[in-house]
């Protein structure tokens, strides 16, 4: 099993989740989500640095501040998921 997958596969262990996934080789089941994940773990591995997953609770709660309220998105004319909300009347 590779570092990657580990860093994924521990916690779950360790909570006692039960891990829910597309057939195998099929990303296409879940698209959205698919790209979700990857840009997610893309983000965790690069752009944050981080490679053990002691540290995935507390960046997961961080992600989804930053995500909804900072990440520019190009999907919606580079404003934040809030900001667009927000626009739109929806808060």
């Amino acid at each position: 099993m590779s570092t990657h997958q580990q860093v994924f596969t521990k916690p779950i262990k360790i909570i006692l989740t039960l891990r829910s996934m597309s057939r195998a080789g099929t990303p296409t089941d879940n698209p959205i989500i698919e790209s979700l994940n990857g840009w997610i773990k893309e983000e965790m591995r690069i752009d944050f640095n981080l490679k053990a997953a002691e540290g995935i609770p507390s960046f997961i709660e961080k992600y989804v501040h930053y995500f909804n309220n900072e990440r520019l998105s190009y999907k919606l004319n580079y404003k934040t998921p809030v900001q667009y909300r927000i626009e739109q009347g929806f808060e």
